[in-house]
């Protein structure tokens, strides 16, 4: 099973790939057609927008939600196609990984002039699943 960090890195690059070549404008859902097909050419298994059912204070909730993508059961993608990305967006995806109990998620928005200003990084806890590059407040002094 392959290290999430390696995954989203892999699905992030195939977004980069596709931004520079397509740019913005495209419908949200002609990005996720395609991102899901360039993920699943790199080996991974891609779901889009699967069903999502959660349970809460005892009462079922049966396809409450759809995800844009889900890559190898662990990564979820969250695709938008928007001039700029709102907190709200944000907001969403982390309730997605609480409900699904995963703990990274990709917020990346297409309709910006770059993928960059367009790339959130959603994480759902502090585990210390992230590489040692990516985590923040981490104690340089050793003991």
């Amino acid at each position: 099973m392959k290290d999430l960090e390696v995954i989203a890195a892999d699905v992030i690059d195939v977004a980069f790939h596709l931004h520079r070549d397509l740019g913005p404008g495209l419908l949200e859902s002609a990005y996720e057609m395609l991102l899901a097909r360039q993920i699943a050419r790199r080996g991974y298994g891609v779901s889009r927008q699967q069903a999502v059912d959660f349970e809460y204070d005892g009462m079922r909730f049966d396809a409450a939600f759809r995800i844009d993508l889900l890559v190898e059961e662990r990564l979820v993608v969250e695709i938008k196609s928007v001039e700029r990305l709102n907190a709200v967006h944000a907001k969403q995806l982390l309730t997605y990984l609480r409900l699904m109990e995963q703990p990274l998620g990709l917020l990346i928005n297409f309709g910006g002039a770059t993928l960059k200003e367009g790339l959130k990084r959603v994480v759902n806890g502090h585990t210390s699943f992230a590489s040692s590059r990516l985590r923040v407040n981490q104690s340089t002094r050793r003991d």
